[in-house]
């Protein structure tokens, strides 16, 4: 089967989602990937959305949190305090999957304004349980798009912190989880350098380049010595994508 760059960053992100973990999911990109992970490789992994359902398997893509598609599926619905108190602060949380609209070389998250705060260009739906799900989930996974409105040297706010100013700024500010471990695109896969925590390129996709996955970042983008290439969807994972994105 043929595919698109989007459904190749859909099915790397998934690729990323081990079987049997506990992963707090977003909407959008996120819940695409780990979705389609339940429904491939990890059939035991356990999603986990912000309104409180807990072991949600949906039929197709939830069209927000309160979908109740969600907690129709799940094994149970508890309430939202009990969802981040006992669950995410609780450590309970493996992995948080999160998108955004902003990121920058430490993988700082704006999903709040584009612009300035108080007289922004675009108003972003919001923080919502990201700034948690950032700094109490043991690890964090990032799916977006790379452009250079995106990847930008500076954020205009930030909503979600990664590594901070880099370095060990993270612990400093009292965060001992792991943050983020790696950020999915459409291009490639970069992910922390572990002493300054600065992300670097260490795959692309078939069909980009080095200098491609340069064009579209905003700051001057570190590159691994050894680059790998992204093995390619398979029919089963394009069809099991497809199928979910079809379902009514």
């Amino acid at each position: 089967m043929s595919w698109t760059r989007s459904e190749l960053m859909t099915v790397a992100a998934a690729r990323a989602l081990a079987n049997g973990k506990v992963c707090f999911v977003g909407i959008g990109l996120p819940s695409a990937a780990a979705n389609l992970a339940r429904r491939t490789h990890a059939p035991d992994l356990v999603l986990i959305y912000e309104s409180g359902c807990i072991g949600a398997r949906p039929s197709r893509l939830p069209l927000s949190i309160g979908d109740g598609e969600l907690a129709e599926t799940a094994d149970t619905v508890v309430s939202v305090p009990e969802m981040f108190r006992y669950w995410l602060q609780g450590g309970r949380i493996d992995v948080g999957f999160l998108g955004a609209a902003q990121i920058d070389r430490f993988a700082n998250l704006n999903t709040t304004v584009i612009g300035p705060y108080r007289r922004p260009k675009v108003r972003l739906p919001g923080a919502g349980g990201a700034p948690e799900i950032a700094t109490q989930a043991k690890e964090v996974l990032v799916v977006m798009p790379q452009t250079r409105r995106a990847f930008v040297e500076k954020l205009d706010f930030v909503t979600s912190i990664g590594f901070a100013g880099g370095g060990g700024a993270r612990a400093d500010l009292g965060v001992a989880t792991r943050g983020p471990t790696a950020v999915i695109t459409d291009l490639g896969v970069l992910r922390p350098d572990p002493v300054s925590r600065e992300l670097v390129l260490v795959q692309i996709h078939p069909g980009v380049t080095v200098e491609a996955v340069r064009a579209e970042t905003g700051w001057p983008l570190r590159v691994a010595d050894t680059v790998a290439t992204t093995a390619a969807p398979t029919d089963a994972e394009l069809a099991a994508l497809r199928t979910l994105e079809t379902v009514a």
